[in-house]
């Protein structure tokens, strides 16, 4: 996605949240310069990869286990962070696994070290994570991202957590239908502050979904509901 379309989806998403630009810019630096340190070769994803493919966004909620056929089904599968764990757990690989280092660097790691590519995304306040943990992995199966404007390999897909950080990508890698096993926008058992990232989450699929001209099942029976206001025409 180019920079200039996603800026202000960005600005309002910084305005909800009161964080700081320059604080995610920092991170973003700081990964860039971490990457380049290790002289791995960027990683860089065919263009087209996923053309012609059906692929399982795979998000962490609690309705993964009950829809692992619909993962198992798809030709390709992006896991959101910790679903990846949930995945190899019950031996299914993801083929991308999109994380901010939340919760699982250790798993990470393993991934990197096995040639599966991770996109790593670089956020105000995940300075530590990315200080120790990025040294430690293969990062020539490393994807840096940040939120901010892209510098240097740290890329800019669009997308704000991990879940629809991994839709959007999917799309920029020519994915042919997007499927969502894993979603739970209603998740009781979330804090306020994951509520309102859900809520956005929901807004920005409703976006993406528009800029393909698709129909996302996942947000079925929600669309009324959505605030659009944010969002470029």
């Amino acid at each position: 996605m180019d920079f200039s379309t996603w800026e202000p989806v960005y600005e309002a998403i910084l305005a909800d949240f009161g964080y700081d630009r320059a604080a995610d810019e920092r991170v973003r630096d700081l990964l860039s310069s971490l990457y380049q340190a290790t002289d791995a070769e960027p990683y860089e994803p065919e263009a087209a990869a996923f053309a012609g493919q059906t692929v399982a966004i795979a998000g962490a909620g609690p309705s993964l286990s009950a829809e692992r056929k619909a993962v198992r089904r798809a030709d390709a599968i992006v896991a959101a962070s910790t679903a990846a764990d949930r995945l190899m757990e019950a031996q299914t690989s993801p083929d991308i696994v999109v994380t901010d280092l939340d919760k699982h660097p250790e798993t990470v790691r393993e991934l990197t070290n096995s040639g599966t590519p991770v996109v790593v995304h670089a956020h105000g306040d995940n300075t530590a994570a990315i200080r120790e943990a990025v040294p430690t992995f293969d990062c020539e199966w490393v994807l840096p991202t940040t939120q901010a404007e892209p510098v240097g390999p740290v890329r800019n897909f669009g997308g704000f957590t991990d879940g629809d950080r991994a839709a959007f990508l999917a799309d920029a890698l020519g994915a042919d239908r997007l499927v969502f096993p894993g979603w739970d926008f209603d998740d009781e058992t979330v804090d306020a502050e994951k509520e309102r990232k859900l809520t956005w989450a929901e807004r920005l699929l409703y976006w993406l979904e528009g800029r393909r001209d698709d129909h996302f099942n996942v947000l079925d029976g929600r669309r009324d509901a959505i605030d659009t206001k944010a969002l470029p025409p």
